[in-house]
């Protein structure tokens, strides 16, 4: 379960404010990328917060109020499908995710990023591989941006029938690659997640 225990690190090492960055929607066909920065309290204690991937969808809705009350500052970001397919989806993620760190409404001397690449960033970084299920204020964010991400998904599935988005949240499933076929892509779609399309034309 994650603790609190890299960010004691950190600060006997002299930071003082601590955040934990994470996103959702790195690998999905469809939809924005989100990013999520966080600062929680030092030592708080918020009852079964874990990596987001490991909760039911309930067990993350009821953690996200929790988090959002118990926070000292949250952001969440949005990275569009326009910049995801204008650069890339590694790109627009560090972007996103830099500015939710500058979203802050306190500004933090650290952020513990999950995974292990911290390029770009303003503000002195720690990668944290898994960080997620290790670091709590990483994991409070992966929550913030997957709940998110997640209730956009409805939206857009409200917005574009017929897809399936609201069930796989937008990630290449049988029932989505067969959509696509059937109906075509939309303009939340990423046109580099979709290039089998364009093969499958060819043929």
């Amino acid at each position: 379960m994650p603790d609190f225990h890299i960010e004691k690190e950190c600060m006997e090492q002299g930071y003082a404010v601590i955040c934990g960055v994470d996103e959702a929607g790195r690998g999905p066909l469809c939809g924005p990328v989100c990013a999520a920065a966080c600062i929680l309290p030092p030592d708080c204690n918020i009852p079964g917060l874990n990596d987001s991937k490991k909760l039911s969808e309930k067990k993350r809705e009821l953690l996200y109020d929790q988090i959002t009350k118990t926070a000292l500052a949250y952001c969440v970001c949005l990275g569009s499908v326009e910049e995801i397919n204008q650069t890339d989806i590694l790109s627009t993620t560090l972007h996103t995710m830099r500015r939710a760190i500058e979203g802050l409404s306190i500004k933090p001397d650290l952020a513990l990023i999950d995974g292990n690449i911290n390029r770009g960033f303003t503000i002195p970084t720690r990668t944290v591989i898994h960080g997620d299920a290790i670091s709590a204020s990483i994991a409070a964010a992966s929550i913030l941006a997957k709940v998110t991400r997640d209730r956009l998904c409805l939206e857009m599935d409200r917005q574009y029938p017929g897809y399936g988005i609201a069930k796989h949240k937008g990630y290449g499933t049988k029932e989505h690659m067969e959509a696509l076929e059937r109906l075509g892509p939309t303009p939340i779609h990423r046109t580099k997640f979709i290039r089998f399309l364009d093969r499958d034309n060819k043929d």
